[in-house]
């Protein structure tokens, strides 16, 4: 009787690995109150799993190197940007620290903290498609097909980006980080909860980066005139709780180095 209960046990525990759910059972019919093929059998599938996990955890490892190096290099063709325009030269890489920082404030899981920190970093990537006229008009007025080449960077991003699959949801805070609450940003008009709380963070600390820092034709503004500005878009452009979460954070921590 014990042997054929081990058996009807044995073949739970396989079905449930076979169907992909990791099981201590198995482990558990290795006891000497079982038939000793039953043991045999359950004592080689034990073994068998180890080895699978060994494997999968070095595959991970892998997986893992891949998608930083990938990140790694897609960053470094942000920081040739700064070739061509000084201002964004740096910027990603304060609005990433911004946005993890809001991110972690808001107690944000960690992989969703990090996919933020990814999108705020890169988020600006769409700008190598940028025409020389554009990189060169600090102190003219946009033209029309200026103000056009501007408002497709986002979407220039996300198609830069779109096969590394891996980014998940951080692709469309890169394509919509320009929206506003109010339905008045770029590329597609998204108003209020339509606009995902990853791009809702990089719109706030993308404005707050782009206002502090300094730019050939402008002055960078001090934090509290930034912060002023951020309150005033508050409720229209930003998220209200965001801003005030984010203005915390930076008197509590300072600006980002």
């Amino acid at each position: 009787m014990a042997g054929l209960r081990g058996q009807e046990e044995l073949l739970r525990a396989i079905r449930a690995i076979t169907s992909g759910s990791h099981t201590d059972e198995i482990h558990r019919l290795t006891g000497p109150e079982y038939d000793p093929a039953i043991q045999e059998l359950a004592e080689a599938m034990a073994v068998m799993l180890v080895r699978l996990e060994a494997r999968e955890d070095r595959l991970e490892e892998l997986l893992a190197k891949i998608r930083r190096d990938t990140v790694n290099t897609i960053t470094s063709v942000v920081h040739a940007l700064g070739a061509r325009d000084a201002y964004t030269e740096g910027h990603g890489e304060r609005v990433g620290v911004y946005a993890r920082r809001l991110a972690q404030r808001l107690k944000l899981p960690a992989d969703e903290v990090e996919r933020i920190r990814i999108a705020g970093t890169l988020h600006d990537i769409g700008k190598i498609g940028f025409s020389d006229r554009v990189f060169s008009s600090e102190d003219t007025p946009l033209s029309e097909d200026m103000v056009e080449e501007i408002h497709r960077h986002p979407e220039w991003g996300r198609d830069i980006l779109k096969d590394l699959d891996f980014l998940g949801p951080a692709l469309e805070y890169v394509y919509a980080h320009h929206e506003r609450l109010d339905g008045s940003g770029y590329p597609r008009g998204l108003s209020g909860d339509a606009i995902p709380l990853g791009a809702r963070i990089l719109c706030v600390v993308d404005y707050f980066d782009a206002m502090t820092t300094d730019r050939p034709y402008q002055k960078g503004r001090s934090r509290e005139a930034a912060f002023a500005i951020l309150r005033d878009l508050a409720g229209t452009a930003l998220d209200e709780t965001l801003v005030e979460a984010f203005i915390l954070e930076v008197e509590e921590n300072g600006p980002a180095g």
